[in-house]
């Protein structure tokens, strides 16, 4: 008799990320909040925040982004991620719900709480932290912890946040 693998593998419903980045504070966060600099590293969706209390955050796709999806045979919808503004202390904290759109799985779990950290910690380096509530959203945890990767969901938040050390640093991305 032979037995299958049965994976009991979870992601966790809270997932800390921290990353050390010789950069500004304020470089950080522009990296983080402006359409500009998201779109040049990660999965290169167009970030769009409101910087208040109660305003809204949405990613949406570059054209790079649409047409690469396409060819992999996952049309994306035009918004990526939305969610609300808690928090915004530029350049310190910033907290914001976060539901994923592109994966009908996704989209169906309640909005999660991601946050992120930048302290400067002396010699133009920082620390970034980003800490992810998924509580209630087990499908979503999976994909951001790179549970996916060799599916084609990338490496999740560890990947976004190397990529975006990598471009601060470096001046081109991993894919560029």
């Amino acid at each position: 008799m032979t037995t299958q693998p049965v994976s009991t593998q979870t992601a966790a419903a809270t997932q800390v990320y921290r990353v050390y980045i010789k950069a500004s504070a304020q470089a950080i966060w522009d990296a983080i909040t402006k359409p500009e600099w998201t779109s040049r590293y990660g999965y290169t969706g167009l970030a769009d925040y409101e910087m208040r209390p109660g305003g809204a955050y949405r990613v949406t796709p570059t054209a790079d982004f649409r047409t690469a999806s396409l060819a992999q045979g996952y049309p994306c919808p035009d918004v990526l991620i939305e969610g609300e503004v808690i928090e915004a202390d530029p350049p310190n904290r910033l907290v914001t719900t976060f539901v994923m759109l592109m994966d009908p799985g996704t989209a169906a779990e309640p909005a999660s709480r991601i946050t992120h950290e930048v302290v400067d910690i002396g010699n133009g380096v920082c620390s970034l932290t980003v800490v992810h509530e998924l509580e209630g959203s087990p499908r979503l945890a999976e994909m951001v912890s790179g549970h996916f990767q060799g599916e084609g969901a990338g490496g999740g938040h560890a990947w976004i946040l190397s990529d975006l050390k990598t471009l601060l640093e470096t001046g081109h991305s991993f894919t560029g």
